[in-house]
């Protein structure tokens, strides 16, 4: 594990070519992020090299291995008092995430969540999303906006507490529920982000497919905790 740091960027990517770089250089623009790693999983393109070439360190997952599985190495091998969880395919809207940063650093939050501007594009029906809504309620009592949101920024404290991550696309809705029942300050914050949307055709539907499966395989094991 590395020497501590103050503000880590974790961004999350898997065959991000073209996106990559100017997500990197974005969160290089966010003040108090001390350095940046790109969590790469598995990419066949050219991720590795233009993340490198915008100035980011790069963690190289096995292939193969989830979301979740893949941040949670990153953890394991970087120590910060701020972690800055970010999707690789943001942009340069990736500056928007100072807005995420600003709470956590200012003592109003331990974990804070980025909630995008609705985009017609983005998605399928809402299914998936409208039952992570659900499945945190139902063990927290709160219903977040933006249940499945990548783009997060946590203390160190949070970080060790909801770990090890749950696996795959889970990730996210764990740590939410995870954070809130040990009663950790949690806010959604507005954010004007962009990403790469899936539209509804077959990869699309697929991918939503993984999530809500990864999704449920996290849950579960909470729900049973508590009978």
């Amino acid at each position: 594990m590395t020497a501590p740091f103050g503000v880590v960027a974790l961004i999350a990517a898997r065959n991000e070519a073209g996106r990559i770089g100017d997500t990197v250089r974005a969160a290089a623009t966010i003040p108090h992020v001390d350095r940046i790693y790109v969590v790469e999983n598995g990419s066949t393109d050219r991720t590795v090299q233009e993340a490198r070439e915008a100035g980011a360190w790069v963690l190289t997952a096995p292939g193969g291995m989830g979301k979740g599985q893949a941040m949670e190495g990153a953890l394991r091998r970087v120590s910060a008092e701020v972690y800055l969880l970010l999707d690789g395919d943001l942009g340069s809207s990736a500056k928007e995430a100072a807005l995420l940063l600003e709470p956590v650093l200012g003592g109003r939050a331990d974990l804070t969540v980025g909630a995008f501007p609705r985009d017609a594009r983005h998605g399928g029906f809402g299914i998936v999303k409208r039952a992570s809504r659900w499945l945190i309620a139902a063990l927290t009592n709160v219903e977040p906006q933006e249940p499945m949101s990548g783009q997060r920024a946590l203390t160190r404290r949070v970080a060790d507490s909801v770990r090890p991550l749950a696996g795959g696309f889970g990730i996210e809705v764990a740590m939410t529920i995870d954070a809130l029942r040990l009663g950790f300050r949690f806010l959604e914050v507005p954010v004007n982000m962009e990403h790469r949307y899936t539209g509804r055709d077959l990869s699309g539907f697929a991918h939503r497919g993984r999530q809500g499966w990864d999704m449920l395989r996290a849950w579960l094991p909470r729900a049973l905790r508590i009978r």
